[in-house]
């Protein structure tokens, strides 16, 4: 009298045989094959833009297009620094940047560690009112603003920039907030036990645990900041307050035909945030997915 098989052991099995295995492969092959295709399609662009800064003038506007160059023209890298004074252009982008990530760094923890752990009076209806600006385009609150920074005379400085940065990002806030109510209770109460307070609690227990969103948000804020052309464009008029977004717009104006300079100063400023990117990817992928964040 003959057994039956059980349905797991026969699953097994089949997965086992050399057609599934080599089913299994060549799905994996396609998917690989889709994803390379893809990533391609996204650094095509990026490819270009380093292509063009080393291209010969006489290549620029072919049909059809140059894409691998030749000769390479790395002078075009040296002598766009004749044309441009680039070096104090990158340099206003970092101060701004490194004042609006200070500020966002020293605002939206404690925000949203107030938000998510202090039992305080109207809590709940100050956050939907945080989250309510969320919802106000910017084109909405740009002629307040402007009329405000206007009355403090802070038109045509750094100020209006980096200033609103310390006093908090509503989806910075929104989005610490989810980590922290992610953090075991247990934590905060024994340090309570131990008599600490919520400043030593915040300090010493809950900002080393928020190493990856801590990260995802300086990711986030230093690309925000670094490539931002709106704001300056607003409210910087003299050239030597310009950052580097707003004073290669500037050099387009003035010096139209010449792209592949144009070109070798964006791959420069396009640099900073890929290189802060790869060095920060592993906590910045790992503070979206703690955080729930989808895009």
């Amino acid at each position: 009298m003959s057994r039956a098989i059980p349905a797991t052991s026969q699953a097994t099995a089949t997965l086992r045989s050399p057609s599934a295995r080599a089913l299994r492969t060549l799905r994996q092959g396609v998917l690989y094959l889709s994803l390379t295709a893809l990533a391609l399609v996204f650094l095509f662009p990026f490819y270009w833009l380093v292509s063009t800064s080393v291209k010969p003038q006489a290549q620029l506007f072919l049909v059809p297009p140059v894409l691998v160059p030749y000769p390479l023209m790395w002078g075009n890298y040296p002598k766009m620094l004749e044309f441009m004074p680039f070096v104090r252009f990158i340099g206003n982008t970092l101060a701004i940047t490194v004042l609006v990530l200070g500020g966002v760094l020293f605002s939206c923890p404690m925000g949203a560690y107030s938000f998510a752990r202090v039992r305080w009076p109207g809590r709940n209806v100050v956050f939907i009112g945080v989250l309510a600006t969320m919802m106000l385009p910017h084109q909405v609150t740009l002629i307040p603003q402007y009329l405000l920074f206007k009355e403090l005379s802070w038109i045509n400085t750094w100020q209006p920039l980096w200033v609103p940065a310390w006093f908090g990002s509503a989806f910075y806030i929104f989005l610490l907030r989810q980590f922290f109510l992610t953090i075991p209770r247990e934590l905060e109460d024994a340090a309570k036990i131990d008599g600490a307070g919520y400043f030593t609690i915040f300090i010493r227990i809950m900002v080393p645990l928020i190493g990856p969103a801590i990260a995802t948000v300086a990711v986030f804020t230093f690309m925000t900041s670094w490539n931002d052309f709106v704001g300056p464009l607003i409210y910087i008029n003299n050239p030597d307050l310009m950052p580097i977004a707003l004073a290669l717009r500037m050099f387009q104006n003035l010096y139209q035909a010449r792209f592949d300079l144009m070109m070798a100063a964006a791959t420069i400023m396009a640099l900073p945030p890929v290189i802060l990117f790869f060095f920060a990817q592993r906590y910045f992928i790992q503070g979206i997915a703690l955080t729930g964040l989808k895009g």
